[in-house]
């Protein structure tokens, strides 16, 4: 469930969005407010520190919020930046928005699955991997979202470097003509796939995972190779304008109670130390941030509406 790019002050987090600036701190969330707003209010209780919240909409994931905190660079009004996904937070430490020591960490793990309705496919019966959502026995019958915004393109883009130009671009363009659902984020492809619309999705982990807590004849396949580990990341903005209280969320939100708050409530699947994240699809983040305009435009071309 996604809030629009609005600046929220919860009553149970900013009692006056005008008063006591030294015990406040500015957030930006991309990851999903029902998970957030509970941390937060915990943080505030134990901290006494106010926290104003900017959260994302799930059409355009991650993207808004990027290009918010670069148009505000110069003049930051954000102290934290809480992302549920890693392409766009290296994207903006390597156009320095962030603070130079310790500017950003990542912590626990989500990951890219295809999910499958169970009423409509056995589990022996569906795809053993992505490459097989070419074959013409599953045209019309899978459901993604947008491959140019948050996790999907972050997959897509990954997905480039594993198979090579030639044959990422093949596959890509036998996926469009399979006809796939393209839908505007990942919880709507988990739905879709509940009620029978489709019978496959490619979409996160916790959004399989809420659907199962409703009730939805839902299941996740095993992971492969080919899909991506997705960390939460936490990062403070350069020259933040509340820096202590910033530090105090930035390390608050790293922490256990944060991580075991978040897996119970199947926001991620996963906890870790720093440096011990589990294995999955290699990615060269140099090398895809180098290549980031070419392969996005490469997206657009053979799936924008």
């Amino acid at each position: 469930m996604r809030t629009p790019l609005v600046l929220l002050c919860s009553s149970l987090i900013l009692a006056s969005c005008g008063r006591n600036e030294e015990k406040s701190v500015t957030l930006y969330a991309a990851q999903d407010q029902e998970y957030v707003q509970p941390i937060l209010e915990k943080f505030t209780s134990e901290t006494g520190v106010r926290v104003r919240v900017v959260y994302d909409s799930e059409a355009v994931k991650t993207v808004a919020l990027a290009n918010r905190l670069l148009a505000e660079r110069a003049h930051p009004q954000c102290d934290v930046f809480w992302n549920n996904e890693e392409l766009r937070t290296r994207q903006l430490a390597g156009q320095r928005v962030f603070r130079e020591t310790n500017g950003w960490t990542t912590f626990g793990t989500r990951s890219r699955r295809l999910v499958i309705n169970t009423k409509l496919l056995a589990p022996d019966k569906a795809p053993k991997g992505l490459l097989e959502l070419t074959n013409t026995i599953w045209k019309g019958r899978v459901a993604l979202s947008y491959p140019l915004f948050g996790s999907t393109a972050t997959h897509f883009l990954a997905l480039r470097q594993f198979w090579g130009e030639a044959g990422w671009q093949e596959w890509c363009r036998a996926l469009a003509r399979n006809k796939p659902y393209l839908l505007d984020g990942n919880s709507m492809v988990v739905r879709h796939v509940a009620k029978g619309e489709t019978w496959i999705g490619l979409t996160d982990s916790d959004d399989v995972a809420a659907a199962q807590k409703e009730g939805a004849p839902v299941m996740a396949l095993p992971l492969t190779e080919e899909f991506l580990i997705l960390p939460n990341s936490v990062a403070i903005t350069r020259n933040s304008p509340h820096p202590a209280n910033a530090e105090k969320l930035f390390q608050f939100l790293q922490g256990h109670a944060v991580q075991e708050m978040l897996q119970k409530a199947s926001a991620l699947e996963s906890t870790y130390e720093t440096g011990s994240k589990p294995p999955g699809l290699e990615v060269n983040w140099n090398k895809l941030l180098e290549e980031l305009k070419v392969g996005t435009a490469r997206l657009e071309e053979i799936f924008l509406r």
